[in-house]
């Protein structure tokens, strides 16, 4: 028999096997419960990885150790508390209903994992390893990229499977922040608030990070904060910067959605320490509007797909509150995607655009 024949004959055998795929789904995490020693727990987990708090390991453990964890945990678990429902963490419920209706969509094992907390990206693994699945897609729940977010899911899923003595073969969903389906789940949720407030101004609320970070990502080392009008546009030199790809989401949303240019604002919210993040920031902004002439305000925070402490907390109770004590007149916070049937269907497609399935390479 020839080495052709032979490598045919491999290539055969190996067409007969299709590999079974499957979808893991992460998201940032929660505490066990809203109680102080478990958010403790909980914190401790996430603000000590390297990608969350990235300076170097001495530095990065007297911050957590003596500035934020022997105060931080009793005042989160009292946030945690305003929000928490019977069925527990709003982002693990909606985590889970989207599991669901997201398997049911794309008939594919569904596994979900938090980075921090339970169930863990192991917990995760191990569940699609029993459902016998060989080829996984890795699915961020983070519109825009980061190393802080979508970058530390992937290490750790990198640092999960390269211990197993069968890898699976990978396939990722990048960053959508641009996505026509997810814009679209965003007018589905927005529009109606929209129309019923008759806002004088909307917010487009992020999640913050460390302006080190920012300029951390920027290949040409110059680009990245380096003037004001640096976000405006995408471009090579800031593809991969977060900063950039939030205000190219908030600029899809309000043409999809009308708002004109001048009426709406792009801030970052839930900044930690002292070191400057990205602005303008959020908190300071909603007490700024209504000096300014802003009555009547619509919030969207579109850095998260499922609603969460920094949704519900601290934007729809603590942000609300702070705009109508500075004398704002009407406060909506817009609801996160969740399970919304066009958020479903836009995740759907995202995976299967990571399949490579006909029909989905025009997205």
């Amino acid at each position: 028999m020839t080495g052709a024949q032979t490598s045919m004959r491999r290539t055969d055998a190996r067409s007969h096997h299709a590999p079974r795929e499957g979808v893991l789904l992460v998201n940032l995490g929660s505490p066990d419960a809203p109680r102080t020693p478990d958010v403790r727990r909980y914190l401790r987990e996430f603000l000590s990885d390297p990608r969350v708090i990235d300076l170097p390991p001495l530095p990065r453990w007297l911050l957590l150790n003596l500035f934020i964890l022997p105060f931080r945990p009793r005042r989160s678990a009292e946030a945690y508390r305003k929000i928490w429902t019977e069925n527990g963490s709003p982002l693990l419920t909606h985590g889970k209903a989207l599991q669901r209706e997201l398997e049911a969509q794309v008939n594919l094992p569904v596994a979900l994992g938090m980075r921090y907390g339970k169930p863990s990206i192991a917990d995760a693994l191990r569940d699609l390893n029993r459902r016998a699945v060989d080829r996984i897609v890795v699915f961020p729940l983070y519109p825009q990229a980061a190393s802080a977010s979508s970058g530390t899911v992937l290490e750790r899923v990198f640092v999960e499977l390269g211990g197993q003595w069968n890898v699976p073969d990978l396939a990722t969903v990048p960053a959508f922040f641009d996505d026509p389906g997810f814009l679209a789940a965003w007018q589905a949720v927005g529009q109606p608030v929209l129309d019923r407030v008759n806002p004088d101004h909307v917010l487009f609320s992020f999640h913050g990070l460390p302006e080190r970070q920012i300029r951390k990502a920027d290949p040409s080392k110059s680009h990245c904060l380096s003037h004001a009008t640096c976000c405006d546009a995408l471009g090579d030199v800031n593809r991969n910067c977060y900063r950039a790809q939030c205000f190219a989401t908030a600029r899809s949303m309000a043409s999809l959605m009308g708002v004109a240019p001048e009426r709406y604002t792009v801030s970052f919210q839930s900044r930690l320490g002292g070191d400057p993040w990205i602005k303008p920031y959020t908190d300071l902004l909603l007490r700024e509007f209504p000096q300014k002439g802003v009555k009547r305000l619509v919030v969207f925070c579109p850095a998260f797909v499922a609603d969460c402490l920094e949704t519900l907390e601290e934007i729809g109770l603590r942000g609300r509150d702070s705009f109508l004590a500075a004398g704002g007149d009407a406060f909506a916070m817009v609801p996160s995607l969740n399970t919304h049937p066009r958020w479903v269907t836009a995740a759907a497609d995202l995976v299967k655009h990571a399949l490579g399935q006909p029909g989905s390479e025009m997205r």
